[in-house]
């Protein structure tokens, strides 16, 4: 078995494109959020983390904490605006050459997570994929780093990656949300999960030879993909589980800084051996 992220993480965020403020409000406070003395209400999106932390490596050492450490804006698209798997390497040489006193190369504990904005296209993005994590080549950065890269789905595929804010185009429900997003914003709310999704696959498996099924290591089944739509106790068949509502009756089932709330899906729990989250009545 390869190594899990046993060191404190330190993310790092690249913002890539034209982004709204708003939205990247809500994105930094659901980050600021992982850390233990985000001092939010229980169940919080700290309480989710300590499940992703009962991962070990080989050696018994557990993940570690996360949390927010430095953010670039590449809103020059600095390679273009249509990304491949590839590219997004380059994307990360970019921001980390360009101003590495905010985002520097930190191939100890650093974890990079390029987040698109609603108007770039990303190789297999609405069709097979909402977000993907991976290492760089030595042959690009100069070493060997995990990040993960999640795209704004609100005007490409609201249905396909930020369900259950939105219907899928072919659910004959003409697009309208399915559930309220608690941030305002179903592209955002929908994206939320999917960060945390990807954020708990690099830790768990960060060179994609430590925690995952199956025998193919180039299309693993990890500790998130498990548990897909997954939100609260009795979940399945397209209904995410028992949440909270909040005074609007919008979906959640995670506190964070602020007063925010989110909807994050749950992940595997090695110790109970099923799909798990703070929120469960059981």
């Amino acid at each position: 078995m390869g190594p899990v992220l046993s060191s404190p993480i330190k993310l790092y965020v690249i913002w890539y494109g034209h982004w709204n403020p708003s939205h990247q409000a809500t994105i930094r406070d659901f980050l600021n959020s992982f850390s233990s003395s985000s001092y939010a209400p229980h169940p919080s999106v700290a309480d989710w983390w300590h499940t992703v932390r009962l991962y070990t490596d080989q050696t018994g050492q557990n993940i570690s904490t996360i949390s927010l450490s430095g953010e670039f804006f590449d809103f020059k698209y600095s390679q273009g605006k249509y990304l491949s798997r590839l590219s997004m390497q380059y994307v990360i040489k970019n921001a980390v050459r360009s101003y590495r006193e905010s985002i520097p190369l930190n191939y100890k504990n650093g974890v990079y997570l390029v987040l698109t904005s609603y108007d770039v296209q990303v190789q297999e993005f609405c069709r097979a994929v909402c977000g993907f994590h991976y290492f760089t080549f030595p042959s690009i950065l100069g070493v060997t780093v995990p990040y993960a890269w999640v795209g704004y789905s609100g005007k490409q595929c609201p249905g396909f990656c930020a369900y259950p804010f939105a219907w899928p185009k072919n659910s004959g429900n003409g697009g309208n949300n399915l559930m309220g997003a608690p941030n305002g914003d179903p592209g955002v709310d929908g994206m939320i999960s999917v960060i945390a999704h990807e954020l708990a696959e690099v830790s768990s498996n960060p060179l994609v030879n430590a925690w995952y099924a199956g025998d193919n290591p180039i299309s693993p089944t990890e500790i998130a993909d498990l548990c897909l739509g997954v939100y609260g106790t009795g979940a399945g068949g397209g209904y995410v589980g028992q949440v909270y509502k909040d005074f609007r009756g919008n979906g959640f089932n995670l506190h964070g800084v602020k007063g925010r709330k989110f909807l994050v899906q749950w992940v595997w729990n090695p110790l109970r051996r099923r799909c798990f989250g703070p929120n469960a009545m059981d």
